[in-house]
């Protein structure tokens, strides 16, 4: 394989982009990092710098340019002399919109817009960030007990209907639809997390992190019975960023898990570290919350996953990037760490 130097890399500013961003640097990279704005760039700097091994790397190896998803411009002059683009850019709004093709046009269009461009600038390795949101909401298949990579969201499930899921599937197929018929020669790894979380580079962090926020905020009288499965973030990037050198891992997409845990686990893990805080660890049960959603059709779509074992194989990640994940209590201690410092210095400020 050539030697690879220069990387594009979507969504730098999200909070899994920014720490693709920093194992780029850190092994060596160039790279050309796309904001929506080149107002944000000074932010991803000053994030970046607390971790850097070497803070020199923000002068001599990274460059900014502005992109988005909803236009073409720019895009053509960001590929230039790029040998791999890494596409970690989409949109995760924690409100759905009332109107959900807001939410799937772009995820969708954005995706092959940027597949277009880098076939036309000639590049052949693409790393697409998806999500397990295209693999997990269907039936599991007769004999199964956990979901891998060969299974894909049924857009027409009940569960798989959500506008979300619905967003993550139909661009991840147009993806590899895009690849097969109009550009074989690209190489094209997806990689597909499940709920992300863990210590973000500086003050801003994604809407993943939300769920256990709430938890901390314990603003529910009991937890409902759903199970997630948790990624660590660094675990996330460090499969992005060592994909561009495992050959294994081309025309592969691989889940990015390490176990699936409830949220009356979660609740219990961050309230045994801080057995001061008033966290509910209770669980709701079942049957109210389906009387509740009788009321309110907000809740109904929510209903489906309740006591859903929901179990997530890692197999493929462990065998490709000899991976050894970090554990789900890592990460939620480190993120409840961080979201409750981050609270209290707010406290403090007013």
């Amino acid at each position: 394989m050539s030697k690879i130097s220069k990387v594009l890399l979507t969504g730098a500013n999200g909070y899994i982009g920014r720490h693709i961003l920093l194992q780029l640097l850190d092994q060596g990279y160039q790279v050309r990092a796309s904001v929506r704005s080149l107002d944000k760039s000074q932010e991803v700097i000053d994030a970046l710098k607390p971790h850097l091994k070497d803070v020199n790397l923000l002068t001599s190896h990274l460059s900014f340019v502005k992109l988005s998803l909803d236009e073409d411009a720019g895009w053509s002059e960001a590929m230039k002399d790029i040998d791999v683009l890494i596409h970690s850019a989409s949109p995760f709004p924690l409100v759905i919109p009332a109107d959900e093709e807001k939410l799937i046009r772009p995820a969708v269009d954005g995706t092959i817009r940027a597949f277009k461009a880098a076939k036309d600038a000639g590049i052949k390795r693409v790393i697409l960030t998806s999500s397990n949101a295209a693999v997990f909401a269907r039936d599991l298949p007769k004999g199964a007990t956990e979901f891998d990579e060969t299974m894909w969201t049924d857009i027409n499930h009940p569960i798989g209907r959500a506008a979300y899921r619905r967003s993550k599937t139909l661009a991840e197929l147009a993806a590899w639809d895009f690849v097969k018929n109009q550009a074989p020669e690209i190489a094209l790894t997806v990689i597909n997390p499940t709920l992300v979380i863990g210590k973000p580079l500086d003050t801003n962090f994604g809407s993943s992190m939300a769920i256990i926020d709430q938890l901390i905020q314990g603003t529910k009288r009991m937890v409902p019975d759903l199970r997630v499965g948790i990624v660590d973030v660094k675990d996330v990037a460090k499969m992005h960023v060592d994909s561009i050198k495992v050959d294994e891992t081309r025309g592969e997409r691989i889940l990015a898990t390490s176990e699936t845990r409830s949220l009356v686990q979660i609740t219990k893990i961050i309230k045994a570290n801080n057995p001061n805080l008033k966290i509910i660890t209770r669980r709701a049960p079942t049957f109210l919350l389906r009387l509740i959603a009788l009321f309110d059709k907000k809740q109904r779509p929510g209903l489906l996953l309740l006591g859903r074992p929901n179990l997530i194989s890692n197999a493929k990640a462990k065998r490709l990037f000899k991976m050894s994940f970090i554990s789900p209590e890592t990460s939620v201690i480190e993120t409840a760490q961080f979201l409750i410092s981050k609270r209290e210095r707010e406290k403090a400020a007013k």
